[in-house]
């Protein structure tokens, strides 16, 4: 997969088989965008272009907006891979870039700039200034600039229509079962080992305080997860808290993974978590020796899962 981190830089390539949009996710429904695209591309003998933007347009436009991303720009760009794009579009959103009318977009991105002969969109899709463009002006433009398109329906799980918000919604909740069911994969956390108060240490369960490097990276809702660890090439099952620490009177709210019998200075190394399970909400306990037992129930939970 080739990447471009603007339009400028991409150029031309023969019967380009297209599709647009944020992708935050890269869940069930975009893979649906995604396997039609390959699809088209190969039946023309064409390569795939996808078009999509960094940062995601409401943080430019909304920039009160508590938006977190699904994915970091590097975990999305791993996906894409995977999925089989051949060329890669990132594109720098902007309030100017904003201002294109739905004409513009067509004419002068997808047409001039990306040179589409097939346009794949999802359902519902809408793109220019203030949102104006839609399926139906598609139709009408296509004819128009010589090129075809086509809408994908919605990919339903359990007769639910997926959604990148609904994904985020389930993960604030902490249902990981949910969110895993649309994504097709596991929710991750990478980030770098920082320094903690070493109580995990003194009562047996050491924990690596993870931070999260990418701000605009949304965090699961505060608990308690059954998770996998990557370290380098190796993967540990592990325990992972998010939250206040409310039974040491925490202020700040940390990731903290316990790894399952590993026995290692982390200090600065990355770490990948893969969340698993839900194992129970964040509680404050009235005695360390009691939260102690607590942890013990969850490792057993965890080792039994």
């Amino acid at each position: 997969m080739r990447i471009y981190h603007n339009i400028e830089d991409f150029e031309k390539v023969q019967n380009a088989v297209v599709t647009t949009g944020t992708f935050d996710g890269v869940h069930v429904g975009h893979l649906k965008i995604i396997d039609r695209l390959c699809e088209l591309a190969k039946e023309n003998n064409g390569e795939t272009v996808l078009l999509t933007f960094f940062p995601h347009p409401r943080m430019v436009l909304f920039s009160d907006d508590e938006l977190k991303l699904i994915n970091t720009k590097n975990e999305k760009i791993a996906l894409l891979e995977k999925a089989g794009i051949d060329h890669l579009i990132i594109h720098p959103f902007s309030r100017e870039f904003s201002r294109l009318t739905s004409v513009e977009f067509v004419r002068d991105v997808l047409v001039n700039k990306i040179g589409t002969s097939c346009l794949v969109i999802g359902y519902n899709h809408h793109f220019g200034r203030n949102r104006e463009g839609s399926f139906e002006h598609l139709k009408e433009y296509g004819p128009l600039y010589g090129f075809e398109v086509e809408e994908i329906c919605a990919q339903d799980v359990h007769e639910v229509a997926v959604s990148s918000t609904k994904i985020r919604n389930a993960l604030k909740k902490g249902d990981i079962k949910t969110a895993k069911s649309y994504l097709n994969y596991d929710f991750g956390l990478t980030g770098i080992v920082v320094k903690g108060n070493h109580l995990g240490h003194q009562i047996g369960f050491p924990t690596a305080n993870i931070k999260v490097l990418d701000s605009y990276k949304l965090i699961p809702a505060n608990g308690v997860y059954g998770v996998r660890v990557k370290y380098k090439e190796y993967i540990y099952k592990g325990m992972l808290n998010i939250g206040m620490r409310p039974t040491i009177g925490g202020t700040e709210k940390t990731i903290e993974v316990h790894i399952i019998d590993f026995e290692r200075d982390l200090y600065g190394e990355e770490l990948t978590i893969y969340i698993d399970s839900w194992i129970r909400e964040e509680q404050k306990f009235e005695h360390i020796d009691a939260l102690k037992l607590q942890l013990e129930q969850d490792k057993r939970a965890v080792l039994n899962s």
